[in-house]
């Protein structure tokens, strides 16, 4: 399985960062912080542009790719949620749709000729979701938003929406019932949270290095100190393995490749594990500088360690993959 891009693959990540700078950019970000600008038409262009499309497994890999610039860029718009998330879950393209996916905590019961569904779970975008793919043991529903009740939960990534969803008796019809594959598609989530997590840890490295070349201290900058490029090389290390992990997990299911849903994990883990070094070493490496405010590093930080929380952290995935592991060895 080749892991390096061929050119059409590097076109697009090219195509994607350039759009992204342009229409994305920190100033952006600190508007929809600060002043509560609306992403709507953000969200509009990634319609637009046809990166709603990619809803197909065999672009995995493509989706991978816009999905890390996006983390590089802390995309304010629903595009991960509804992506990696609702789109896998609910098994049919919607471009134009913001969707949420409930993966846990609610319950299926039969009513008659359908269906009730009852419980509570924490949903990224569910507050602005216009869709919404549940999945319960009896399977995967398909419900409007009108039928949820959603209560937005301050976290402290600014710009990520977090929010409580409750469905209390929601009574659903057979027809709301599709068949997908909730494996496959937590497979899906998982992978998007890693490729997100990737390109915050990217961005915190860049503005990093950024920094230590021009910050002086003796006279010189603190970049050529021994230990301040040891700090540097480990971030560097960490991001290009849960890089490598990330895009493997992404070709393994563009292929329909049975170990897709270990190496979603795989690639969760990795990512988790990356964010936690580079939050600490980034931070050091900027001193006070990156506490404050004014700092763009912030929210690359931010949404590294959120989606490290989101769907299970690094540990979680870590003994997932020590299970599959003892199973197969016994």
């Amino acid at each position: 399985m080749l892991l390096e891009f061929d050119s059409d693959q590097r076109f697009w990540q090219q195509t994607v960062r350039e759009a992204v700078a342009k229409h994305c950019p920190p100033a952006l970000v600190r508007e929809v912080v600060d002043r509560g600008a609306d992403p709507g038409p953000l969200w509009k262009l990634y319609v637009e542009q046809g990166w709603t499309a990619l809803t197909d497994p065999a672009d995995a890999v493509e989706l991978t790719i816009v999905l890390e610039e996006l983390g590089r860029a802390t995309d304010p718009t629903p595009y991960l949620a509804t992506m990696t998330q609702y789109a896998p879950l609910a098994g049919a393209a919607e471009p134009a749709v913001a969707g949420a996916a409930l993966f846990d905590g609610i319950a299926a019961h039969r009513d008659g000729g359908g269906w009730r569904l009852d419980g509570t779970a924490q949903v990224l975008d569910g507050d602005r979701a216009e869709r919404f793919a549940v999945a319960t043991g009896a399977g995967v529903f398909v419900l409007p938003a009108a039928a949820v009740t959603a209560r937005r939960i301050p976290v402290f990534d600014p710009v990520l929406h977090v929010a409580q969803i409750t469905l209390d008796g929601v009574r659903v019809a057979e027809s709301d019932r599709v068949a997908t594959d909730s494996a496959r598609a937590r497979a899906a989530a998982l992978t998007g949270l890693a490729a997100t997590g990737v390109g915050a840890c990217a961005r915190v490295l860049e503005l990093v290095v950024a920094h230590v070349r021009e910050r002086k201290q003796f006279g010189a900058p603190i970049g050529s100190f021994q230990a301040v490029q040891h700090k540097a090389a480990d971030m560097h290390v960490a991001v290009q393995r849960a890089r490598a992990l990330t895009y493997w997990a992404a070709l393994t299911a563009s292929a329909g490749d049975p170990r897709a849903p270990l190496a979603a994990v795989m690639a969760k883990a990795a990512a988790g594990e990356c964010q936690a070094l580079v939050f600490r070493n980034g931070l050091q490496l900027f001193g006070a500088m990156g506490f404050t405010w004014e700092n763009d590093v912030q929210f690359a930080l931010k949404r590294a360690k959120a989606v490290d929380l989101l769907l299970g952290g690094a540990d979680e995935h870590r003994a997932t993959i020590a299970r599959e592991y003892r199973a197969a060895v016994l």
